[in-house]
C-alpha cells in the first residue's frame, strides 16, 4: 500500500496515499478501537454543514480568499451530499471530548479542498485543517451545535412515526368500541369496559409522548457555537461571531440561536437531559403498551386471548403451530436500551468539569441511538402489529358474561356485605353471578336488566359543560 508520511507536534504517521483523513484521524483510530461503531452520519453532516457556514462567513469578511474559501465551500456539499462517508474512520467512543471528530471533518474537508484545487493530499501548506477549515472555531463549540443539530434532525421521523402509532391506535379505538371485555387491576378480574376505550386509551398517552417530543426541540435550539474553546470567542472575529450561524441557518430546517451565554452553554449541557428523559418516557409507555399487548393476546387456548397479533413468524423450534408476541417482544427489548441510555447519558452530563464537559461522544452516541431505536420500534410495531390485530369479540363477550365483577353494579342497591355474600355463593355453586342475581330476584327483573346491561355497565360519566 502506498503511503504519504503527515507530521504533527508528536511526530509522524505514514496515511494511505489516497486517503482523504490525515494524522490526527489516524492517531484516533489507532487509540480508539473501543466498539466497532462509526461516529452518527447526522453528527459528521452537522459538523460539516458548521465548516461550510464557517467558510462563507471568512469569505464575506474576507478572512479567508476565495480561491481556499471556494473550494473548502464545495469539498463540504460534496459530502453533504453524502460523498467520502468511508473517510470518517474513528469510533464513535473517544477520548478528547469530541476532537477527533472534529479534526476527522477538518482533515477530510481541507484534503478534498486540495484535490479541487488539484494540490496533492497533505499539502496543508496551501489548505490547512487548523488554520483554514477550523478558523474562528473550536471543537468545544462545533461538536455540541453539531450535537444539537444531529439530535433535532433524527426527532423528525420519530415525530412521525409516534404520529402515525397514535391514529394507529384511534383507529382500533372506533373500530373496537362495540367490543366489551372484562377490565383487569393488579391482573384480577375488574369492572368491564370496551376494548375500544382500552385502546382509546393507549392512543391517548401516545398522543402525550408525540406533544412533549415536540416540546423539547426548544432545548436544542441554542448553540454555543462562536463562544469557541470555553465561550470567551477567543481567535473568533466580530464579523464571524455576528453572522456564523444565520448563515447556518440557511442550511438547516429549523432556526438555531446563538446562546445568551456561551460561557453557560459551553460547560452545561442539561438541554441534553431534558432530551434523554423524554426519549425514556417514550421508551417506558411503548414497553407498557408492549406488555399489554402481549397479555391481552395470550393464549389462545389458555390465556386470555382478548385479541390476537398478526402472525409473523414460526413461534417454535418444537412446539408446531406455535406463534410467539415477537413484535411486543422487540418493543420491549428496545425500551430496555434506551433507558439504559438515558442512565448512561445522566452520568455523562454530571461528570462535566468547570468549563467543559468532555463526554459529549457518548452521550450523543446513546440520544442519537436511542432516536434511531425508538424510531424504527414504534414504525415496526404500527405496521406489524397495530395495525392487523384483530379483537376476539366472542371470547370478550363470553368472560364478562361469567364475571363475577357485574355485582359490582348491584352494590348500591343491596349494600357491598350482600353483594359480597352473592359472589361467595355464586363461586361455591359455581354460577354466574348474573345468573344467580336473576335466579334469586335479588332485585325486580327490570331492575337487574337495566344494571346488568351491557350499556350500563360501561357507561360513561357525562363531561360537564365549561
Amino acid at each position: 500500500m502506498m503511503t504519504r508520511i503527515e507530521k504533527d507536534s508528536l511526530g509522524t504517521r505514514a496515511i494511505p496515499v489516497d486517503a482523504y483523513y490525515g494524522i490526527h484521524t489516524q492517531r484516533a483510530s489507532e487509540n480508539f478501537k473501543i466498539s466497532h461503531q462509526r461516529m452518527h452520519p447526522l453528527l459528521i453532516k452537522n459538523m460539516v454543514k458548521i465548516k461550510k457556514a464557517a467558510a462563507i462567513s471568512h469569505q464575506q469578511s474576507k478572512e479567508l480568499d476565495d480561491h481556499k474559501a471556494t473550494a473548502i465551500i464545495q469539498a463540504c456539499q460534496d459530502i453533504i451530499s453524502g460523498k467520502f462517508a468511508d473517510q470518517f474512520i474513528i469510533d464513535a467512543i473517544q477520548g478528547g471530548a469530541g476532537t477527533s471528530a472534529n479534526m476527522n471533518v477538518n482533515e477530510v474537508i481541507a484534503n478534498r479542498s486540495l484535490e479541487i484545487l488539484g494540490e496533492a493530499l497533505g499539502n496543508y501548506a496551501v489548505i490547512n485543517p487548523n488554520d483554514h477549515v477550523n478558523q474562528s472555531q473550536s471543537t468545544n463549540d462545533v461538536f455540541p451545535t453539531a450535537g444539537k443539530m444531529a439530535i433535532l434532525e433524527s426527532l423528525v421521523p420519530l415525530e412521525s412515526e409516534l404520529h402515525k402509532l397514535a391514529k394507529a391506535l384511534e383507529q382500533k379505538s372506533v373500530a373496537f368500541q362495540d367490543v366489551i371485555k372484562v377490565g383487569r387491576t393488579q391482573l384480577q378480574d375488574a369492572l368491564p369496559l370496551s376494548l375500544g376505550d382500552t385502546f382509546g386509551a393507549y392512543q391517548q398517552v401516545i398522543a402525550r409522548e408525540y406533544h412533549r417530543i415536540i416540546s423539547v426541540r426548544s432545548e436544542l435550539t441554542a448553540v454555543n457555537l462562536g463562544g469557541t474553546a470555553i465561550g470567551t470567542s477567543m481567535n473568533a472575529s466580530h464579523y464571524y461571531l455576528a453572522h456564523v450561524v444565520p448563515i447556518l441557518n440557511q442550511d438547516f430546517f429549523i432556526p438555531l440561536k446563538q446562546a445568551d451565554n456561551l460561557i453557560d452553554a459551553t460547560q452545561n449541557l442539561d438541554g441534553f437531559m431534558q432530551v434523554s428523559g423524554r426519549l425514556k418516557g417514550i421508551a417506558t409507555t411503548i414497553s407498557k403498551l408492549a406488555n399489554d399487548l402481549r397479555l391481552m393476546s395470550s393464549g389462545p387456548q389458555a390465556g386470555l386471548s382478548e385479541i390476537q397479533l398478526p402472525a409473523k413468524q414460526v413461534g417454535s423450534s418444537i412446539m408446531p403451530g406455535k406463534i410467539n408476541p415477537v413484535i411486543p417482544e422487540m418493543v420491549s427489548q428496545v425500551a430496555f436500551q434506551v433507558i439504559g441510555n438515558d442512565l448512561t447519558a445522566t452520568f455523562a452530563i454530571e461528570a462535566g468539569q468547570l468549563e467543559l464537559n468532555a463526554f459529549e461522544p457518548i452521550l450523543f452516541q446513546n440520544i442519537l441511538s436511542s432516536i434511531d431505536l425508538l424510531t424504527n420500534a414504534i414504525r415496526t410495531l404500527t405496521t406489524h402489529a397495530i395495525q392487523g390485530l384483530q379483537a376476539n369479540k366472542s371470547q370478550c363477550y363470553e368472560a364478562v358474561m361469567s364475571s363475577d365483577f357485574m355485582i359490582t353494579a348491584l352494590a348500591p342497591f343491596l349494600s357491598y356485605a350482600t353483594a359480597a355474600s352473592l359472589i361467595k355463593e355464586a363461586r361455591l355453586t359455581k354460577c354466574s353471578v348474573r345468573e344467580l342475581a336473576f335466579k334469586k330476584q335479588i332485585l325486580p327483573v327490570a331492575q337487574l336488566e337495566s344494571l346488568l346491561s351491557i350499556d350500563y355497565l360501561i357507561k360513561r360519566p357525562e363531561k360537564l359543560a365549561i
